[in-house]
């Protein structure tokens, strides 16, 4: 049912946590399913340098938390503004059509996390 890479998004979440005062955060619901992923950032010189995810949900949803982390880190805002929903499920192996809702929390949280940032960090 999930890929491997999905299963070991999950079981070996990378970037979990948060980040202690961050640069921007943003915590998102899909009020259908009752998902919640919350992200942290810090940009250090224009770049994400650290990023950092919280979820409550289903296997796919905490897997595309963790996926997004590792698709922005170390990425410019534009370039991470520029990622897109299939980018993760790509990177997590695909996702059963009852579970796409999940690449969407994760990129709405982004989404909604770069709109947050600090107006100094923004350029």
């Amino acid at each position: 049912m999930y890929s491997p890479q999905l299963l070991d998004h999950f079981e070996h979440p990378r970037n979990a946590g948060e980040i202690t005062n961050p640069d921007a955060w943003a915590q998102v619901e899909n009020p259908a399913c009752g998902d919640v992923l919350k992200l942290t950032f810090r940009l250090v010189d224009g770049r994400i340098a650290d990023v950092r995810f919280r979820a409550k949900g289903c296997v796919p949803a905490m897997a595309c938390g963790s996926a997004v982390t590792e698709l922005v880190k170390g990425k410019t805002i534009a370039e991470a503004r520029a990622l897109r929903t299939a980018e993760v499920v790509d990177a997590v192996g695909g996702l059963p059509e009852a579970s796409s809702h999940a690449s969407h929390l994760a990129i709405d949280a982004l989404a909604a996390g770069l709109s947050a940032l600090k107006p100094d960090c923004r350029s």
